[in-house]
C-alpha cells in the first residue's frame, strides 16, 4: 500500500517547537498543548491528472465483480472518499480520496473489513527524471502530452524551472517506457532515480551554453546570414549559383538559405516533436514560420524571403540560448543549495578513520569533522568544541559556538575546533535534504497568478496564430495589397504568437525569491505563501518564545525581616527545588550559579495555582502568589524592610504592622508587575523573608524589529496568555501597536479570527505546538526556531530556521518585492507584446525585432528582474 500525494497538494499550516512556551506566573491563564495541528484544504491540481491525494492498495483476493462491490461499499462508508477504481483483473484499488478528512489507514481498514487482505507490497512509485532541456512552458507541455501516452503512468510534474519531471507510475510499468516517451518528444534525459535504470552523467556543464551544439550551429547560421547581407548589400552580387525545382537561387540567396538550414535544424527538429505530440508552441510556429518563407521563395519567383527565413532561424537560435542561459541562472539558485552538503564523510569505525561517501553514513556512526570542513550530517556532538558557521541552514551570520551535546546540521561549517558527531539522520533524510527538497517541491504550489498565466496562454496562442493568419491572407486576397509584405507580416504575427516571457515571468521570480528566501535561513513551502506574505496587512506575533527568549530568569531579590538576598534565595530553592514549574526551575538556576548551600527539605506539597510548601530545616515555609500569603492564618508583630531607599519607595515605613506590612508588600508587587515580572512571595506563617520576581527578557532584537514592521505599514499585535500587567509592559517595552492578554490557544484562535475582520490578511507568528490552531487561522502561519524540528518543517507554512524574530522584516520585504517584480513580469511582457502587434500592420516591426525584443530580450528581461530578488538580504 502507498500513498501518492496530489501534485499541489496545499501544505498543512502549522508550527511545533521541542517545548511547550510557557506565558504564566502561579494561577495567570496558561497556554496548553494542542496535540495535532489544523490543516488547510487541499489545492486544485496543475492539471487534470489528480487534483486530490491518490492511494492504490493491493487487493489480490478481490478477483469478481462481487468482491469488488464489497470492498468499494465498504470504502464508499468514508467521509472523504473520491473516485474509487477496482481493479479486478490486476487486484487493486484506486482511491482519490480528501486527506484532511480521511486517512490511509482507516481506508486500509475499512478493506480489511470487508474481509480482504491488503497486501503491503507498493503498487505505486514515483521516478524523478533530469530533463536539462526542457526549460520552458512549450517544453514542459510537449513532454506532458508524451506522458500522457505512457500506460501505467497516473500522475507527472513537470518542472522547467529546475528540468526536472516527477512522474508517478505503476508498480508494473517499466520505468524505461517513461524515459522512451520523455526522449520520443525530442527531450534527452540525462538521469533518473529508478533503480532500474544506469543514471546517465547528470553534470550537463550547463556553464558552457554558448559552447554547446546547439550555440556552434547558431553561430554558423549567423556567418551565413552575415555573408549574404555582405554579398548582396555591400558588395552587390547577384550571380546565379543553382537552381531549386526550378527557380534560380543568386549567391546571397543561397548564403540565406544555408544558414537557414544550419540555424534552423534545431528549431525544425523541435517543431516536428511539437506536431508529432499536438502542442502549439513557439518550435511549431518558428517552424511554421521558416518552412512558409522557404516554400513561398520556391514556389512564387521572384518573391525571396530567404532572408527572412535566415534570420528568424539564427535570431530565434539566439533567443532560445538566452532563454537556456537565463533558466541557469534561475537553477543556479537552487544548485548552490544542493552543493552545500558534502559528498564525503569521515567515519570512526572499529577504531580506525576512514573516508566513506555521504550516502554509507549509518545512523549511530561517529563521524570526525575537522576545522574548515563541512559537517556532513545531522548530529549531537560527543566530543569536542568549536564555532560552526550555520548560515547555510539558519541564515545567522556569526558562528555559533558547539559543545558536548549540542545539535549541528549538515552543509554547515565546523570554523575552528575539532569535533566527533554522532550520526542522528541518514543522508537524505537531514535538515538541508529537507530544505532543498521541499524547496524543489514548492514549484508544484502553483499561485493563482502562474494558473491564471497558464489559463490565459491557452487562449492567446491560438488567437494570435488566427491573427497571423487574416494579416497574412486578408489584405492581399480583400484589398489586393501587395501579398510578399503581409506574408512577412504574418509571420512576425507568428513570432509574437508564443508566450513564453509571459508564461515564465511568474515561477522564475518565485524560484527565485524561495531560494534566496532558504539561503538566508527563510523556508518558504510555496509561492502562494510568497504571496500571501507580501500581501498582508496585520502580523499578530506570539510573546514568549518570540517576542521574548522564552527562558524566565529572576530579575529582582527583595529581602525583608532583616535577611539578607541570599538567605531569600536560600530559601526559595529550597521550596522550588522539587517543582517542575518553569518558575521555580528559573529560582533554582538563579540560586545555584551564586553557589548558594542548599537547606534541609521535606514534605514538599505544591499548591495548584497558588504556589507550593515545604519544610525548611524542620520549619514550615511557603513560596508562592501574593494571594496565598493572605490566605494564611499567621501572626507577624513587626517586619523589618531591608534597605528601603533602594527596593521601596522613600515614604515606606521601616516597621508595620501585619496589615500594614501586607499593604507595603503590595504596593511593591504592582511596581514589580508593571515592569513586565512575576512575582513570588518567601516566607513562613509567621514571617515575609521576601519577595523574588522573575521575567522572561525581552529579546535585544525585538523593538527594532517591530518598529521596522511598522514602517512597512503592518499593524503588529502581540498575543500572549500571561496576564495584563505583564503583557502591558512588555507591549510598551517592544513598541507594538495592541496586544491581547490571558489568552488560551483557543482564545488566539480567535483573536486572530477578530484581526481577519479588521484585515484582509493577517501572519501569525509563533514558536511552539500550542500556537499551531492560530497560525492554521493565520492567512500565513510562520514558525520560529524550525533548524532541527521536524514537526514545524512539516507543518508550516513557512520556517524561520533560526531562533531569530530579526528575520521577519526580510521575509516581508522579499515577499512583498516579489508580488511586485511578478505584477511587473507579467504587464511588461503583456505590454511588449501588445505594443509589437500593433505595430507589425504598419510596418514598424520587422521579425528581427518580433524575435529580439518579443520573445529573447523579455525572456531575458523577466529572469533578470526576478534574480533581483536575490539582492535583498537580512539587516545584519
Amino acid at each position: 500500500m502507498t500513498e501518492h500525494e496530489g501534485r499541489t497538494q496545499d501544505e498543512p499550516v502549522g508550527a511545533s517547537a521541542d517545548s511547550q512556551s510557557d506565558d504564566c506566573g502561579y494561577g495567570d491563564a496558561c497556554d496548553v498543548d494542542v496535540d495535532t495541528a489544523a490543516e488547510t484544504p487541499s489545492g486544485d491540481g496543475p492539471t487534470a491528472v489528480n487534483a486530490r491525494s491518490r492511494a492504490e492498495f493491493g487487493v489480490p483476493e478481490m478477483d469478481c465483480p462481487s468482491c469488488a462491490g464489497k470492498v468499494e461499499s465498504s470504502v464508499r462508508r468514508l467521509d472523504g472518499i473520491g473516485d474509487i477504481d477496482p481493479q479486478v483483473t490486476t487486484g487493486r484499488l484506486v482511491v482519490d480520496y480528501d486527506p484532511d478528512r480521511t486517512n490511509l489507514t482507516d481506508i486500509k481498514s475499512s478493506i480489511e473489513g470487508a474481509g480482504y487482505a491488503v497486501d503491503d507490497e507498493p503498487s505505486v512509485r514515483t521516478v524523478t527524471l533530469t530533463v536539462p532541456d526542457m526549460d520552458c512552458p512549450s517544453c514542459a507541455g510537449k513532454v506532458e502530452n508524451a506522458l500522457d501516452t505512457v500506460p501505467g503512468v497516473l500522475e507527472y510534474d513537470t518542472r522547467p524551472t529546475t528540468g526536472t519531471a516527477i512522474v508517478t507510475i505503476t508498480a508494473d510499468t517499466d520505468p524505461n517506457d517513461v524515459v522512451t516517451a520523455v526522449e520520443n518528444a525530442g527531450y534527452e534525459v540525462t538521469g533518473t532515480d529508478a533503480d532500474e535504470l544506469d543514471d546517465a552523467d547528470t553534470d550537463t556543464d550547463r556553464t558552457s551554453v554558448w559552447r554547446s551544439t546547439r550555440a556552434l550551429k547558431t553561430w554558423v547560421s549567423g556567418a551565413f546570414l552575415a555573408a549574404g547581407i555582405a554579398t548582396e548589400w555591400v558588395f552587390g552580387i547577384e550571380l546565379v549559383v543553382a537552381t531549386l525545382l526550378g527557380v534560380s537561387i543568386t549567391l546571397p540567396e543561397m548564403l540565406y538559405l544555408v544558414g537557414a538550414a544550419v540555424g534552423g535544424q534545431e528549431i525544425l527538429r523541435n517543431g516536428y516533436y511539437s506536431a508529432r505530440n499536438r502542442s502549439l508552441d513557439i518550435d511549431l510556429l518558428m517552424s511554421t514560420a521558416i518552412i512558409s518563407a522557404v516554400t513561398a521563395s520556391l514556389i512564387s519567383p521572384p518573391t525571396s524571403l530567404y532572408f527572412e527565413a535566415a534570420t528568424l532561424a539564427f535570431l530565434f537560435s539566439v533567443s532560445e540560448l538566452l532563454e537556456r542561459y537565463s533558466m541557469d541562472q534561475t537553477r543556479n539558485s537552487l544548485r548552490e543549495l544542493m552543493d552545500l552538503s558534502p559528498d564525503e564523510a569521515t567515519v570512526r569505525r572499529d577504531g580506525t578513520e576512514q573516508v566513506v561517501p555521504v550516502e554509507a553514513v549509518e545512523i549511530g556512526d561517529i563521524v570526525v569533522v575537522k576545522p574548515g570542513e563541512k559537517i556532513p550530517v545531522d548530529g549531537t556532538v560527543l566530543d569536542g568544541e568549536s564555532a560552526v558557521n550555520q548560515a547555510p541552514i539558519t541564515g545567522e551570520s556569526v558562528p555559533v559556538d558547539k559543545a558536548e551535546g549540542d545539535e549541528v546540521y549538515a552543509g554547515t561549517v565546523n570554523e575552528a575546533g575539532y569535533l566527533e558527531v554522532r550520526v542522528d539522520s541518514a543522508a537524505g533524510d537531514d535538515t538541508l535534504s529537507r530544505i532543498v527538497s521541499m524547496v524543489e517541491d514548492a514549484q508544484a504550489n502553483k499561485t493563482e497568478r502562474e494558473q491564471f498565466v497558464e489559463r490565459f496562454s491557452g487562449y492567446y496562442t491560438p488567437f494570435m496564430v488566427a491573427v497571423a493568419l487574416g494579416v497574412a491572407t486578408i489584405p492581399p486576397l480583400v484589398f489586393g495589397l501587395d501579398w510578399v509584405t503581409w506574408f512577412v507580416y504574418g509571420i512576425t504575427m507568428l513570432v509574437l504568437a508564443c508566450p513564453c516571457a509571459f508564461v515564465i515571468s511568474t515561477p522564475v521570480s518565485v524560484v527565485s525569491g524561495i531560494t534566496s528566501a532558504a539561503r538566508n535561513g527563510v523556508l518558504i513551502k510555496g509561492g502562494t505563501h510568497l504571496e500571501a506574505m507580501g500581501a498582508v496587512e496585520a502580523i499578530a506575533i506570539d510573546k514568549t518564545g518570540t517576542l521574548t527568549k522564552g527562558e524566565l530568569t529572576v530579575t529582582d531579590v527583595v529581602p525583608l525581616n532583616g535577611n539578607t538576598e541570599d538567605d531569600v534565595l536560600r530559601c526559595a530553592r529550597g521550596l522550588e527545588v522539587r517543582s517542575e514549574h518553569p518558575i521555580g526551575e528559573a529560582i533554582v538556576a538563579h540560586a545555584d550559579d551564586n553557589e548558594l548551600d542548599s537547606r534541609d527539605v521535606a514534605g514538599f506539597e505544591s499548591i495548584t495555582g497558588k504556589g507550593v510548601r515545604a519544610n525548611l530545616d524542620g520549619v514550615p515555609h511557603y513560596a508562592g502568589k501574593p494571594g496565598l500569603f493572605e490566605e494564611l492564618d499567621f501572626h507577624l508583630d513587626h517586619v523589618h524592610i531591608t534597605d528601603p531607599g533602594d527596593t521601596l519607595s522613600a515614604d515606606v515605613q521601616t516597621l508595620c504592622d501585619r496589615q500594614g506590612c501586607l499593604n507595603l508588600v503590595e504596593d511593591t508587587i504592582p511596581r514589580l508587575q508593571a515592569e513586565g515580572k512575576t512575582v513570588v512571595l518567601v516566607g513562613t506563617e509567621d514571617e515575609l523573608e521576601g519577595i523574588v520576581a522573575v521575567a522572561d527578557e525581552v529579546r535585544a532584537d525585538a523593538r527594532a524589529t517591530v518598529e521596522r514592521l511598522q514602517s512597512f505599514g503592518l499593524s503588529v499585535v502581540m498575543l500572549t496568555g500571561d496576564n495584563e500587567g505583564t503583557a502591558r509592559a512588555i507591549a510598551e517595552q517592544v513598541g507594538v501597536d495592541d496586544f491581547r492578554a490571558g489568552l488560551l490557544p483557543e482564545d488566539k484562535v480567535t483573536a486572530v479570527e477578530g484581526l481577519l475582520d479588521e484585515y484582509e490578511s493577517v501572519a501569525m507568528v509563533g514558536d511552539g505546538i500550542n500556537d499551531a490552531p492560530a497560525l492554521a487561522t493565520a492567512t500565513v502561519g510562520v514558525a520560529m526556531g524550525a533548524a532541527g524540528t521536524d514537526t514545524a518543517l512539516e507543518t508550516a507554512d513557512i520556517a524561520l530556521m533560526a531562533d531569530d524574530i530579526s528575520k521577519l522584516p526580510y521575509l516581508y520585504e522579499l515577499s512583498h518585492q516579489a508580488n511586485h517584480v511578478i505584477r511587473q513580469n507579467i504587464w511588461a511582457s503583456l505590454a511588449i507584446k501588445a505594443i509589437l502587434a500593433v505595430g507589425v500592420p504598419f510596418g514598424y516591426v520587422s521579425v528581427a525585432l518580433a524575435v529580439l525584443a518579443g520573445d529573447a530580450g523579455m525572456t531575458l528581461g523577466v529572469t533578470g528582474n526576478a534574480m533581483r530578488l536575490a539582492r535583498i538580504r537580512p539587516d545584519e
